[in-house]
């Protein structure tokens, strides 16, 4: 049926529907961009350029952040789903001062990282940042801690969950601030924030792909320790996706539940980064040879 023929109301709900259908979920989940944020923000701390090949050959650039002293650990820091490592970066920089080094990922399409963003690209560029870390000598990074904050943190989950044996041995522990359980959960929920799609939100949704759902594959992260983090006010995520993962996952597992938390925001709170700091080095102790 032609557009120009079906009632006026219902035509901009067909372009929406037409566009889902041929744009798949990138367009909904990622919004990477190459402006360099926060240019005149210091990190506050030494940090190096660091390049990784992503599966297509693309470059990633990533940040190392050294450790003051021999580190406690390392964390392999992935960030959410929009803008770039220039900003997100900035939620990691006060962890070198504590002991602990930091490689932050920008996935492809972010920042200066080669190629173009989407869902496939993602869980493969955090694969291979982990395989760069695992690859360097374990007397030289400590234990591993895989920390990602909302994509990132459910790219955390389904990370850790495949990783291979050798990976798994030097992981202490995965942390997922405000993550979604599911691609396919979250994308139903922002499509009933509209009037347009409310009406549509369950077959919409269907469009979307859930093969890397982390609430399927958080069972399977055990027995590394799980941390999940989540504030009770967050707009973006709601904590019932933590409450779902935490449900799903085995133990040792942990939820943090802030009653005054946003989307993102736990670590800017000094109460948080001592409670986390803590977690950190009880984790890293457990897993020292």
């Amino acid at each position: 049926m032609p557009i120009r023929i079906l009632p006026r109301p219902v035509r901009p709900l067909l372009v929406l529907c037409l566009c889902l259908l041929l744009g798949g979920c990138t367009g909904l989940f990622l919004y990477p961009d190459r402006v360099r944020h926060l240019p005149d923000r210091a990190l506050g701390t030494p940090a190096e350029d660091m390049w990784i090949s992503a599966p297509d050959g693309s470059r990633l650039h990533a940040l190392f952040l050294p450790a003051q002293g021999p580190p406690r650990a390392t964390l392999l820091f992935l960030h959410g789903n929009a803008e770039n490592l220039s900003s997100h970066v900035h939620a990691v920089t006060w962890l070198p001062a504590q002991g602990y080094a930091v490689l932050a990922l920008d996935y492809r399409g972010f920042g200066q990282s080669q190629g173009s963003a989407d869902v496939d690209a993602i869980h493969e560029d955090a694969a291979a940042a982990l395989a760069w870390l695992a690859a360097r000598p374990a007397a030289d990074t400590g234990p591993l801690v895989v920390y990602g904050q909302s994509l990132g943190g459910s790219v955390a989950i389904r990370l850790v969950a495949q990783a291979d044996d050798a990976q798994r041995r030097r992981i202490a522990a995965v942390v997922a601030d405000s993550a979604f359980s599911s691609y396919r959960g979250i994308a139903r929920e922002k499509l009933a924030q509209v009037w347009l799609t409310w009406p549509l939100q369950w077959p919409l949704s269907w469009l979307f792909s859930d093969r890397y759902s982390a609430v399927e594959a958080v069972g399977r992260i055990g027995p590394i320790p799980l941390l999940l983090i989540h504030g009770q006010r967050d707009a973006v995520v709601g904590y019932s996706h933590a409450q779902r993962l935490y449900a799903a996952a085995r133990e040792p597992k942990a939820l943090w539940l802030l009653p005054e938390g946003g989307h993102i925001d736990a670590v800017r709170r000094e109460p948080v980064r001592a409670r986390l700091l803590e977690y950190l080095e009880a984790a890293a102790g457990r897993a020292a040879p």
